[in-house]
């Protein structure tokens, strides 16, 4: 006989949410002390233990609750009532969106995400619509008039850092050297700046507008620490460029909110193209940006006809990837077996992408989100497409008349494949990119991630003309790897045997061998050769390896060269 009936049960989970909220909200409020004595691993070990706390603080409700229910069913009023009763509660409630996101979540393990439809899940929310754009509600403004630096200071209180700055006066000024032509030109009057402030890695981020009659411009100011203190180190004026710190491919920010949906109403109007999903998983809510996507799909297949494909690019040993062509993502499922020489498992690569999750991305590798139990209607998949996932995977999908159900699947934004990129890129483009591709596997490795496998098909450009990872069957740490010279052959004739005659062990890596996979192409040769024949070196990667064992944590930068205000550093 259960103990609870539907208000009571309601009532449990809710006590359940607003405890994880309260542990979650601690950490993140313990971002401001982590930036002001700069310890950067502290940073990093306090993002890994906010992403997992989710998943902790919902299995642990779910074992109190099974010690206190029958063996719980789906179909009875119990669940329908209890749904009915927890939105009642949660009238009013400032983080009511999340708190339905919650309520999925327990119902979904509970039943090992089996009957997932609106009588028992929040599917469609019941939380009123977005809230109107309220920015006096968590921002301040300050009009720019005869003494602009001034009201910028003003507004931007230093003394809530606590550290103070090394000159706040000359950051002031270069800021003002930069903002006074756009405010000239579009009539900018006030200046604008969220309350919160946005804690990521080894920076601190203002967030606001610049406000005139006609309209306002984005406005965000990283803030850094200095040898003689903080200092204000650029100035973002566009939606790209704040996109771009938004990122998919970076950590989420530790940013302090009462009512999430109010600021990302408010980061909406910032970067009007980031979807909802995107905006609450950039801030830390990255399971309610799960139900936000779940919530766009459906309304996305409501409004479109075409049908899913094979996505663009070279098939993949370990995962078999499909699109739909009106919807900017792709979805990736892990094949039931692999090709030679693939010699992992399911729950290795399991692990790699959750590894990936909770580590820093750099701006360099994708961020995923993985579903059980997604279902598809079967007559969206084009007919070779679901003969192919059929084949290559049945242990994880479920063909019905109606639809189509994957058991595990993880959702990805779409990219470019850089082979096809490379393949129609100019003498321009094609050095960029080469650049940028060198760029991103150094600032990998920076980060103690090696990838392992970097052939051309496994990275993507975005639509910013960013090189990002996004295959991680093979990454590893780079503490684990040991990079090595290929010995000289012993005999002429050792060069032209079918193996080494050297002793090779799982984890050696050999630097020399890259350019021979990746570059038979003269062009792609020559431009990678100008900017990162250094990769090709065993010595580079050993000085990388001795850099991360001394805890020498770099930054990276989410903005451009071009937007930082002093030319030297």
């Amino acid at each position: 006989m259960t103990r609870y009936n539907s208000t009571q049960l309601a009532y449990r989970i809710l006590a359940g949410f607003d405890k994880h909220l309260r542990l979650y909200n601690r950490i993140t409020l313990e971002a401001k002390d982590r930036f002001i004595r700069q310890d950067w691993g502290a940073v990093q070990t306090a993002q890994k233990a906010r992403i997992r706390l989710y998943s902790e603080q919902v299995n642990q409700l779910i074992q109190s609750l099974l010690e206190q229910l029958d063996t719980p069913v789906i179909s009875t009023e119990l669940w329908r009532d209890t749904k009915a009763a927890y939105t009642r509660l949660l009238r009013g409630h400032p983080q009511a969106e999340l708190a339905e996101t919650f309520f999925n979540s327990l119902f979904s393990r509970l039943f090992q995400h089996r009957g997932l439809d609106n009588q028992h899940l929040y599917l469609l929310t019941d939380a009123p619509s977005r809230p109107p754009f309220a920015p006096e509600t968590i921002s301040q403004w300050r009009h720019l008039g005869d003494n602009p630096t001034g009201a910028i200071a003003e507004l931007l209180a230093p003394a809530r850092f606590i550290v103070p700055f090394e000159d706040l006066e000359r950051d002031l000024e270069l800021l003002w050297q930069r903002l006074a032509p756009l405010v000239e030109e579009q009539g900018l009057e006030r200046i604008e700046l969220v309350d919160s402030v946005f804690y990521r890695n080894q920076g601190a981020y203002l967030v606001g507008r610049l406000i005139g009659p006609k309209g306002f411009v984005p406005l965000c100011l990283p803030i850094r620490h200095g040898s003689g203190g903080l200092y204000i180190d650029a100035v973002l004026t566009s939606d790209d460029d704040l996109s771009i710190v938004f990122s998919f491919t970076r950590a989420y920010f530790m940013v302090y909110t009462e009512r999430p949906s109010v600021l990302t109403s408010y980061l909406k109007q910032l970067m009007p193209n980031k979807t909802w999903d995107e905006l609450y998983t950039a801030i830390g809510f990255q399971k309610h940006g799960k139900t936000e996507f779940y919530r766009l799909f459906l309304n996305h297949l409501e409004r479109s006809h075409d049908q899913f494909v094979v996505a663009p690019g070279i098939r993949g040993m370990v995962m078999a990837v499909f699109t739909l062509p009106s919807l900017r993502i792709v979805f990736k499922i892990i094949k039931d077996e692999f090709a030679p020489p693939k010699d992992s498992n399911k729950a290795q690569v399991k692990e790699k992408y959750e590894l990936v999750k909770q580590h820093d991305r750099v701006g360099r590798m994708a961020d995923t989100q993985e579903y059980s139990n997604f279902a598809i209607p079967r007559h969206r998949f084009d007919p070779e497409l679901l003969e192919e996932l059929a084949r290559v995977a049945p242990s994880e999908l479920e063909i019905g008349e109606e639809q189509v159900v994957f058991r595990h699947l993880y959702v990805e934004r779409r990219m470019v494949p850089l082979n096809i990129y490379l393949d129609e890129a100019d003498e321009a483009q094609l050095d960029a990119a080469m650049m940028d591709y060198g760029l991103a596997i150094k600032q990998l490795a920076s980060a103690n991630i090696f990838p392992g496998d970097m052939l051309f098909k496994n990275f993507g450009v975005t639509r910013h003309g960013r090189v990002v990872f996004y295959d991680y069957d093979e990454i590893s740490y780079m503490t684990e790897c040991n990079f090595r010279a290929i010995p000289k052959p012993r005999y002429p004739e050792d060069e032209w045997a079918a193996e080494p005659w050297y002793s090779v062990a799982p984890m050696d890596i050999f630097p020399e061998e890259f350019g021979r996979f990746l570059l038979a192409r003269k062009p792609i040769r020559d431009a990678f050769m100008r900017h990162h024949a250094n990769l090709l070196t065993p010595e580079y990667w050993r000085t990388l390896q001795d850099r991360i064992k001394q805890d020498q944590i770099p930054e990276f930068y989410p903005y451009n060269r071009s937007c930082r205000l002093r030319t030297t550093f």
